[in-house]
């Protein structure tokens, strides 16, 4: 009993801050691991900052990369648009213009440019040749832009025929002597390209 009584007042007897030390040692430890874990956060945060400028100047890179092509595209459809509206007004201009010289035709001359109009190569005629000459067949357009390229090219040769004969104070109809010198004419010009082939040596 009395081992038991002196025990009691030596445990009495000792301070309280030996008894909580247990305790106490247990909170450090919390206290210790959340300042790791905040350390932790506070390392891993800038490089989360630093990956959201990165998206932020990536995001702001391409929404300025889609504002430029926006206004390339807007400005080539204005472009075009004007230059369709250009167009239009000198069709329209040409359009007047033919309408007045046609009106101040003679009957002569306006039978003339009908028949000028009317006349035309056969189609037929023109694909046969080209596929002569190049050996492969050709599309439809190709026989449609070359036979107004040869109309064209005989009224050129006819029109300088004309000054020809007028020059050679003869009259119309145009012979076939009118026709040879206005070839030769506008070879000499340079509007009829040379066919004969010239062997060409190097020395």
């Amino acid at each position: 009993m009395a081992e038991a009584a002196e025990s009691e007042r030596k445990d009495a007897a000792l301070p309280l801050s030996s008894l909580s030390a247990p305790a106490d040692l247990s909170a450090v430890e919390v206290a210790a691991g959340q300042e790791k874990e905040s350390v932790e956060v506070k390392v891993e945060v800038p490089g989360v900052e630093i990956k959201s400028k990165e998206a932020a100047e990536l995001a702001l890179g391409e929404l300025e990369e889609s504002t430029s092509q926006a206004c390339a595209a807007k400005k080539i459809k204005i472009e075009i648009k004007d230059k369709k509206e250009k167009k239009h007004k000198v069709d329209e201009d040409e359009i007047q213009k033919m309408q007045i010289l046609v009106s101040s035709f003679s009957e002569e001359q306006l039978n003339r440019y009908e028949m000028y109009r009317r006349s035309a190569f056969p189609k037929a005629a023109i694909k046969r040749l080209i596929q002569s000459i190049t050996g492969t067949s050709v599309s439809q357009n190709v026989v449609i832009a070359m036979s107004g390229i040869s109309k064209v090219f005989v009224g050129e040769v006819v029109e300088e025929a004309l000054d020809v004969c007028e020059k050679w104070g003869e009259s119309p109809p145009l012979q076939p002597k009118h026709m040879r010198e206005a070839v030769r004419r506008l070879k000499t010009r340079g509007q009829i390209p040379n066919s004969k082939y010239k062997k060409i040596l190097f020395h």
